[in-house]
């Protein structure tokens, strides 16, 4: 046996005193009084003490010194070497993902796993050590490795859970690197089991699986998205997966709604492990919030030789049970037609539900700001500042020189992956007549014939977006065909900065990049807004930004505002609307969704449920520090003698 605290056996000399203490004769004070028949009796039971007197009483002073040894004794902390040798260094891995959050198990499968967790805490042994493990959206290590109770409890308590996905095996491995090469160690896993890979931890020697839950079946939605048509300037699309993670069928219904009015409601008959999956057309002008909730229906569950229907909820698990998409919003776009009218050009720009077209029999005088302007052979000799639609120019102007006609020209080269061709062919389509230009540096050519000479072009400069056609209309086919008025439509979608027809919903623990709105400086700073409301700071300065992982299902948005130039362009879709004072909101909005199958499904592998660990790390009574046992029989001493003391069995 050593001692952890050696010096302290110099409390030992409080013997001295003691013993003293013991030996000491007390002098009485002669005090006059009237009789002594009462003192007589009292001088007879507390006669004056002897040395000799007090050595007929040892009883009380060894008790007293043996109290005192066993006092010394545990402040020197006395230890043995086995309990440095069988010193257990314990890594707790918390699984605090989306499908702890079920409520299958009483309050919720992460509270079970805490109350696990806890028990494990207070029995750890003398010397033992532990660290503890977040294995949510990202795994991070809560609290160190330490040997301090109250610090490892206050660390379990603060687990809070997520909508993320699980990354179990990842912290398992942290947790082995925590281990080091210790000859004792464990890495004990408090986890559903409710991922891909949860069966193998159970071969891993220098794992223990402690798994909470149940085989509760779920309903929910996987995947939702929504995006613009590119064809109807006010379709859109959505497309929406369910999966029933059950071993029974289910009956329920899919509702969905934007801003809170119904677009549409789905019954549902989902078969065992069926996954749902549709595209839904629709049309609005309005953007916002699209909302998907299931609603709870029926289970078909074995009765007799059939089945019967049975009520179900499917609110073990709310975090799939809705989910949200972002609409981007149409716009009214203002066009101003000038110059020869075509009728099958004006009618493209009639159809179109976003467009308010007004006819100018001649060249306009003013150019207004946030206006289309589409010009028909004539146009002006400077091009304004804003967005121009050209058509066939007869003449030159400051972006482009005019040559001959092109006669039967032949497309050789379509720019596909460009916006503005999106469904678009145009290789066999009859062009007689185009007109030959010679555009000024920076255009992109969109389409071009075989003489190398752009058909179609681009020229994007701040402040100004021109779109160049060169064909001639009245001549050919191109305007029978149906390429023509989706040209039209692709170019007004372009001119109206929606070149970004979908917002995609993220899934829950996605890390993306988004781009801030462009100003002079921060009127105040920027911040990221989770759905319930916690708040991230945001770079400053920075056109581009990282932000993640997103933890939190529902929608998520850039706060603050922006001070912006003057010359700024107000009509883009994506610049917010300035206000007197020059700044201006930040819009940036991001939807996020569970999205995540495995989270989804709720039943525990049934191997798992099978090989739950039932073994104890807790420590035993006699394997308590030696310290604490000297303490417990010096108490146990001390209510020794007290008891004899009142029996008047020691003095």
């Amino acid at each position: 046996m050593s001692l952890a605290v050696p010096i302290a056996l110099a409390w030992a000399a409080l013997a001295v005193p003691i013993v003293i203490f013991y030996i000491l004769k007390i002098r009485l004070r002669q005090v006059p009084v009237s009789t002594t028949i009462f003192w007589q009796q009292i001088y007879d039971e507390k006669r004056p003490r002897s040395i000799w007197q007090i050595l007929r009483h040892l009883v009380s002073l060894l008790v007293q010194l043996l109290l005192l040894i066993l006092l010394v004794l545990a402040l020197a902390q006395p230890f043995f070497s086995w309990e440095i040798l069988q010193a257990r260094r314990l890594v707790l891995v918390v699984d605090n993902s989306a499908s702890m959050k079920a409520s299958d198990v009483a309050p919720s499968r992460l509270d079970a796993a805490c109350e696990i967790g806890r028990s494990i805490i207070s029995g750890l042994r003398l010397r033992d050590e532990m660290a503890i493990v977040a294995a949510g959206t990202q795994p991070r290590v809560v609290c160190g490795l330490t040997d301090h109770e109250r610090t490892l409890q206050t660390a379990l308590a603060g687990i809070q859970p997520g909508d993320g996905p699980t990354q179990v095996a990842a912290a398992v491995a942290l947790g082995k690197r925590l281990l080091g090469d210790a000859k004792h160690g464990r890495v004990i896993v408090l986890s559903d089991g409710c991922f891909e890979g949860s069966e193998k931890l159970l071969e891993d020697k220098l794992v223990e699986m402690r798994t909470v839950g149940t085989r509760a079946g779920n309903v929910g939605i996987t995947n939702f998205q929504v995006r613009r048509s590119l064809i109807d300037p006010i379709g859109y699309e959505i497309l929406t997966e369910v999966t029933a993670a059950t071993d029974e069928p289910v009956e329920c219904r899919l509702e969905i709604d934007l801003n809170d009015a119904p677009v549409d409601v789905i019954p549902l008959n989902l078969k065992p492990g069926e996954t749902w999956t549709k595209a839904i057309e629709k049309t609005s002008v309005e953007g916002g919030r699209l909302t998907a909730r299931i609603v709870a229906g029926t289970l078909r569950v074995p009765s007799g030789n059939g089945t019967r229907s049975v009520p179900a909820t499917f609110d073990k698990l709310p975090a799939d049970d809705s989910a949200v998409a972002l609409l981007p919003q149409r716009r009214e776009q203002k066009v101003v037609l000038a110059g020869q009218t075509n009728l099958f050009l004006r009618k493209s720009l009639e159809v179109n539900a976003l467009v308010s077209l007004e006819l100018a029999a001649k060249m306009p005088e003013q150019f207004a700001a946030g206006t289309l302007y589409v010009f028909h052979r004539q146009a002006p000799a400077k091009l304004p500042v804003g967005n121009i639609l050209v058509i066939d120019p007869e003449g030159p102007t400051d972006l482009w020189q005019v040559g001959e006609r092109l006669e039967n020209p032949i497309v050789t080269r379509q720019e596909a992956d460009s916006p503005l061709l999106a469904h678009v062919r145009l290789d066999n389509v009859l062009m007689p007549e185009a007109r030959k230009l010679t555009p000024a540096e920076g255009h992109v050519p969109l389409v071009t014939a075989l003489s190398g000479d752009p058909l179609y072009f681009s020229i994007d400069r701040p402040g100004q977006k021109v779109l160049v056609l060169t064909v001639n209309l009245d001549q050919g086919d191109l305007t029978f065909r149906t390429a023509f008025p989706i040209m039209i439509t692709n170019a007004l979608g372009w001119f109206a900065g929606q070149a970004g027809e979908l917002r995609e919903s993220l899934a829950a623990g996605a890390v993306t990049e988004i781009e801030l709105p462009p100003g002079e400086a921060n009127a105040s700073p920027l911040v990221l807004r989770s759905p319930s409301g916690r708040t991230r700071p945001l770079p400053a300065g920075l056109a581009k930004t990282s932000i993640g992982p997103l933890d939190e299902c529902g929608v998520w948005e850039v706060v603050g505002t922006l001070r912006v130039p003057s010359s700024a362009d107000s009509s883009a879709a994506s610049v917010p609307t300035t206000t007197d004072d020059g700044t201006r909101s930040v819009p940036t909005t991001l939807a996020c969704n569970l999205a995540n199958r495995s989270e989804s499904d709720l039943r525990v592998p049934e191997k798992l449920l099978a090989a739950n660990s039932t073994a104890t790390t807790a420590a035993s009574w006699l394997s308590r520090p030696v310290w604490f046992y000297l303490v417990a029989l010096a108490w146990a001493l001390a209510a020794t003698e007290w008891f004899l003391y009142q029996r008047r069995w020691i003095s």
